[in-house]
This record gives C-alpha cells, structure tokens and sequence, in this order.
C-alpha cells in the first residue's frame, strides 16, 4: 500500500511512501457475541517501511527506510511499545506472524499490554540493519516514530511503553511531540546516562574496533556483549547461577560462567551488524533530556539493583519532572534485565498503569 503523510512532522524533509513489507495488511472480524449479535472488534496486523527524508540531529537530512509493526483491533487506543538496542518492531506474535516477539511474556491477547484492548505500534530503530553509519540520537528514533505516526495518519497515542533505550527515546518524544502523547511509561531508563555505563560502553566499543578484518569484529562483538551482559544483571543473579568453582582444564582455567558468556556474545554478534551496535551504543552515550520539558503524565518503573540506571539517577529525573509522576520500585537479581526477566511484577504494574483487568 502507499500513501503520503498527513502531516508531515518539522524533522521531515518531504513526504513519505509506505509500503508493504513482506506481510501486507491483514484484518479480520472475529465470530459474533451470541449475546449482542455482533462481531468482535476486527483485528489488524501490518507490517511495513517507511520511505523518508529526516533530519538526523547529528548528520543532517538522510534518506530513510523505517521499518515498523502494528497489530490489535480497530478503532481500539494505540500504544507505541519500545525495547532495549536489541529490540525490533516484533513485540509479540499473533495469527499473522506466529514467530516470538521480543516481549511475547507482556504482550498479546490477555497479557498486560493486551492486543484485544490496544493497537501497539512499534519500530526497528534506525540504524538497527547496519546501514546507517552517521552519528545517530534518541531524539532521532523520537522523530522516526512521529513520521510513522504521520503515514498512518494517527493523531496521537494513549500511552508510549519504553524500556531501557526504549524508555530514553520515550522521554525524548515526550518533549519533541507532547500533543501526540497521553502517558509515557518509561522502564528502566532516566534523562541521562550513568557516567559507570558510559565508561563500560566505551571500553565495549573499544573492543570492537580492534577488530581489524570482518571475522574480527565479529569476535569482537561477541566480547563486547559479554562485558555489556554483567552490566544488564547483578553479582547476586551470576552466584545463584554459578556456585561452583573455577576448575583447570586441557585449555585453562575454567568456569561454567565462561560457557554462558560465550554462548550468549555469539547470539548476538550472529545477529547484529557491528556497524548498528556502534551506532546504538553512542546514541545511549549522546542521550540527554532536560526534565523540566516533561509535560507529559509519566509513570517511572525503576529496578533497584540496576547498574545501568541507578536508582540515584532515577530520582534525579522524577524529582525534576514539573508533573506529578508515579515511581514505582521492584527489586530483582536480574538487575537492568528486569523489565525481561520479573514477569509477574511488570505485568502488575503494565496493568495497573495502562487500566488492563487481569
């Protein structure tokens, strides 16, 4: 399908081409309530791209694809729904694309963020396929999601889901596009980063350029997403999974540690080009937001062992938002991870904040 924006944002250069994806439009009407004689809400999934022109903060006007999903019933409220830099558009399965999302335990028919009750939109951040290699800015990704709001020609959302990364772009929209946003509810994130998880992202990114040919870097990045993962969790959650101690083997030293951290760096440096996690890493460095410009109604879910987002660093952007916002506390070994990991108390909270029955 293609259309052109409705209003194009000021970050715009000219209009936008939508075009079907790989999955075209689907929508459906579910069987009648004997009750009223009626269908059930019809149900809609598409997955698409953008084709743009947007003025990046940090690199000027740049030709764009923007790659997005939307999927719920029609005329339902819409929420935008965003995770950590290893997020994409996927955020659950449904009829249409039955493989997993990236937040399939809260998200989906009955789950918190439930798809019966909301229309969830959600994109892959940009630079996220390794193609843009220019200094990329929350404030960016903010933007991206404003011109797929265009396209769609959506008004404005009841609520912005942001977690980690997704919680930092989230404020940035707050600012740059108020009148579209009801509530933000930001997980794990704050106005700033944390001068400890800039310096470990310094030295991840480090790494990862010594890597001189292809097959390098690739093992770079592996290493660097090791030394990222003892950030995301807590000294706690890695004694609880290994107790034992180190032992000699034909190849040295050994721990059951090692076996998980190399399993989990070469997950993902399989699947990430090491251009876009350069690109995302400096943008988490580069985000900034003042939070006196916070006008929107804000729900803050802070983990109190997260090393990432320290709860200092949350109370400094809750006690300066000029609205009242509501801070809520859980605890977890999983640490930064939580919002993954805590199921049953973020699921809690979702509901909670977004007025979901369980």
């Amino acid at each position: 399908m293609s259309l052109t924006a409705a209003r194009p944002n000021a970050n715009t250069v000219n209009a936008i081409d939508l075009d079907a994806d790989g999955v075209a439009c689907h929508s459906s009407s579910g069987p009648a309530d004997p009750l009223v004689g009626q269908a059930s809400p019809r149900r809609i999934f598409v997955r698409g791209q953008l084709r743009c022109r947007l003025r990046l903060q940090h690199a000027g006007e740049r030709e764009l694809r923007i790659r997005y999903e939307a999927q719920g019933v029609d005329d339902a409220p819409w929420l935008i729904v965003q995770g950590g830099i290893s997020a994409h558009r996927h955020v659950a399965s449904c009829e249409q694309a039955g493989e997993a999302g990236w937040w399939e335990v809260q998200c989906g028919e009955g789950r918190a963020i439930d798809t019966r009750c909301f229309r969830v939109l959600a994109i892959d951040w940009l630079g996220s396929d390794g193609t843009l290699d220019v200094p990329l800015d929350c404030a960016d990704q903010a933007d991206a999601i404003a011109t797929v709001l265009d396209a769609l020609d959506i008004d404005h959302v009841q609520a912005y889901v942001g977690c980690s990364y997704g919680a930092s772009v989230g404020l940035h929209f707050a600012v740059r596009h108020p009148r579209r946003l009801k509530q933000l509810v930001a997980i794990a994130g704050a106005h700033r980063p944390d001068i400890w998880a800039l310096a470990q992202r310094k030295i991840q990114r480090g790494i990862v350029e010594l890597g001189r040919s292809e097959q390098a870097r690739v093992e770079a990045l592996s290493l660097a997403r090791q030394l990222a993962m003892l950030g995301y969790r807590t000294r706690g959650e890695l004694a609880a999974r290994f107790p034992q101690l180190p032992r000699q083997g034909d190849g040295g030293i050994c721990h059951d540690s090692a076996d998980w951290l190399d399993h989990v760096g070469a997950q993902y440096a399989a699947r990430t080009p090491v251009t876009a996690w350069l690109r995302l890493s400096e943008s988490l460095d580069l985000h900034c937001v003042d939070p006196h410009d916070v006008t929107t109604p804000t729900t803050v879910i802070a983990i109190n062992q997260d090393q990432l987002v320290p709860p200092a660093l949350v109370d400094e952007l809750v006690n300066a938002l000029p609205l009242p916002c509501r801070l809520h506390r859980i605890s977890s070994l999983f640490g930064h991870d939580a919002f993954l990991k805590e199921t049953t108390a973020i699921d809690t909270l979702l509901r909670s904040e977004l007025g979901v029955a369980a």
